[in-house]
């Protein structure tokens, strides 16, 4: 499945694919407006480098152990995805929360983080390589990327339900969107479940839901803040940046990327059979026992997308037509 999303910072908009990673990212011009007091987008992140772990270190292959680094793809070339990558104010530092958790691994493991931006699909060519030893990269698991690669879960692939701030909305069920205006990207993952709840509002002979299309993301909230429209569904990633950056807009309900019947994950990659993949997962459960892993989530308005344990190759997203 295809699967497109659109992002938005003050006045940038970026095409991305929908909570699966940027893999048909085309980036569309910004104006270079900075976020807001909420997040920190300047060069000195400050990051959170844990210390070593020895139960997690003893995980990893010898070499990689003995190289003292560990390489680390991100596909964000080019404008970026905001808040999980994107350049930092000067242009060229690369920060969010995908390399955030990454570094941390890397340190966890006691490791030094390299951290190489590249595009979507020279991230995927390293991996198979070798050149990356990990991918963080908003990467949905999906059961065709099963066969050739290894995945450790780290964070929720949702959609968020996006209303005016104070709107008093949840947003739990079809039920709950009639009668109401709610705009959406045309072509992408969340318009097919959209029209799908939609259709069941319309089937249970309840007000219908008039779905509205905008050309840009800066005309949907524009749409949204001067009661055009009652919610906007979208990446959760991308409304929380909104959120945190404008803070005219809320949150109102998640739902996930990959359908009723299956909560999409987000996961850290790398190639398969390479033996890193127990070593990241080991990594990641520790930061999430010291409360790092929480920290960093946080400081990207993310906390709604956090896993409670790293799952490694869990069931992903099927095949289409099987």
């Amino acid at each position: 499945m295809r699967r497109r999303l659109l992002f938005t910072s003050v006045a940038a908009a970026l095409v991305l694919t929908a909570c699966a990673a940027p893999e048909e990212t085309t980036p569309v011009a910004a104006t270079g407006a900075s976020a807001g007091p909420k997040l920190n987008t300047s060069a000195d992140q400050q990051r959170i480098l844990p210390a070593k772990d020895d139960a997690a270190a003893a995980l990893l292959p010898a070499d990689v152990a003995a190289s003292g680094k560990l390489i680390i793809g991100v596909g964000a070339a080019g404008a970026g995805f905001p808040p999980l990558a994107f350049a930092a104010d000067d242009n060229k530092t690369l920060i969010g929360s995908e390399p955030d958790v990454a570094a941390a691994i890397a340190s966890t493991l006691g490791l030094e983080p390299v951290l190489e931006n590249t595009s979507w699909e020279n991230l995927f060519i390293g991996l198979d390589s070798g050149k990356f030893q990990l991918g963080a990269s908003n990467i949905t698991v999906t059961e065709e990327r099963k066969l050739k690669y290894d995945f450790v879960t780290y964070r929720l692939d949702n959609l968020a339900w996006l209303a005016k701030k104070g709107s008093g909305l949840t947003i739990t069920k079809a039920a709950d969107i009639a009668g109401k205006k709610v705009a959406v990207g045309s072509g992408t993952n969340q318009e097919k479940i959209l029209v799908e709840w939609a259709e069941e509002v319309k089937a249970a002979g309840l007000p219908e839901v008039e779905i509205k299309y905008y050309q840009t993301n800066q005309a949907t909230f524009l749409a949204l803040g001067s009661g055009q429209i009652d919610l906007y569904l979208g990446p959760s990633p991308a409304a929380a940046y909104q959120v945190a950056t404008v803070g005219d807009a809320e949150i109102v309900g998640t739902y996930s990327g990959a359908g009723k019947d299956l909560q999409g994950l987000i996961a850290l990659t790398t190639k398969k059979d390479n033996g890193l993949v127990k070593a990241y997962a080991a990594a990641l459960d520790k930061l999430i026992a010291s409360g790092d892993y929480g920290k960093i989530l946080d400081r990207w308005n993310l906390a709604n997308e956090a896993v409670q344990k790293a799952e490694v190759n869990p069931p992903g997203l099927p095949i289409e037509g099987k």
